[in-house]
């Protein structure tokens, strides 16, 4: 595929939630994936006046979601989607390479952080640095002490509803060299300073 199809095809799958927010195209593709084969039993199957199953039929074809089968009757197009779901990928996926440092701890954090809350710390030691890094990095400025209350308070809005307590998050920051303690007080430190650590 060249770039320029690409750029076609990611604005395309951009455009799918569109072109199923219609009711009527919905009902029509469900009645296809459900077995009908002809625009007759599209509208009895999905429950549609004629005229509205055409113009629903017509739109999913000319998206290419829908398509005619070796025998001529209407078919879900899967290979479409699958195209479509290959583009959505993020680069380094489809490339079938891992990417850049920066590209893997992105997908780490990405797996491991929805919405500003961690979801649940990885398993894998190496994923739950890249992660720990993220929330110091964004939680914390270097060079500032916090009381140990406000590293709580701050730690507790990453686990809302997430499977880790944010007194087993403090300790792993600390373990880690991002946070270093010091009389009840915590200070993130400087980054350049902490080279080769996590």
């Amino acid at each position: 595929m060249t770039a320029r199809s690409e750029v076609g095809a990611r604005s395309e799958v951009s455009a799918l939630p569109g072109l199923f927010a219609d009711e009527g195209r919905v009902r029509a593709f469900a009645a296809v994936a459900l077995g009908a084969g002809s625009p007759e039993e599209v509208a009895r199957s999905g429950g549609l006046p004629a005229r509205d199953a055409a113009a629903a039929l017509r739109r999913l074809r000319e998206y290419g979601v829908v398509t005619s089968g070796d025998d001529g009757g209407l078919v879900v197009a899967h290979a479409r989607f699958a195209e479509l779901a290959r583009v959505s990928r993020p680069a380094a996926e489809t490339a079938g390479h891992t990417g850049t440092e920066d590209d893997r701890a992105g997908l780490i954090v990405r797996t491991f952080v929805k919405d500003g809350r961690l979801v649940r710390l990885p398993a894998r030691w190496t994923r739950k640095k890249v992660v720990l890094r993220h929330i110091a990095e964004q939680t914390f400025t270097p060079g500032v002490e916090y009381p140990e209350r406000a590293v709580d308070e701050k730690l507790r809005a990453w686990c809302d509803d997430g499977d880790v307590d944010h007194v087993t998050l403090r300790r792993y920051l600390v373990d880690l060299g991002h946070l270093r303690r010091s009389g009840g007080t915590y200070r993130r430190a400087d980054p350049s300073a902490r080279a080769g650590i996590a």
